[in-house]
């Protein structure tokens, strides 16, 4: 079995910072793409950031310049540096990671998602 557990979510002002978490852990064998999903009330989930195991990113066009995603392959962590936050950026934040799991049986390779945490931003 796979988990994906975030953390480091929680009430912020205008204008500050935080920095979400989410550490997989299980019988893994190797991580793919990594990546942050936000889902607003009443919205649809959209992308925030996404992460290859090369590092290759990508952003939505609504957090570059303010959020940065990076991993630590070695934790098999993904993190996201969110700066300069505003009330838009409330939401439940969500990882997902394309894992590859190897057992004596069977290679399976799918996406996993954490349980979300709750960024909310205001004054």
């Amino acid at each position: 079995q796979v988990q994906l557990v975030e953390s480091g979510g929680g009430l912020v002002q205008p204008g500050g910072s935080l920095r979400l978490s989410c550490a997989a852990s299980g019988s893994i064998f190797s991580i793919n793409d990594m990546g942050w999903y936000r889902q607003a009330p009443g919205k649809e989930r959209e992308l925030v950031a996404t992460i290859t195991n090369g590092g290759t990113i990508n952003y939505a066009d609504s957090v570059k310049g303010r959020f940065t995603i990076s991993r630590d392959n070695a934790k098999n962590t993904v993190y996201l540096q969110m700066n300069s936050l505003k009330p838009e950026d409330t939401a439940v934040y969500s990882c997902n990671a394309d894992i590859s799991t190897k057992t004596p049986w069977e290679f399976r390779r799918m996406g996993y998602w954490g349980q979300g945490t709750q960024v909310t931003v205001s004054s």
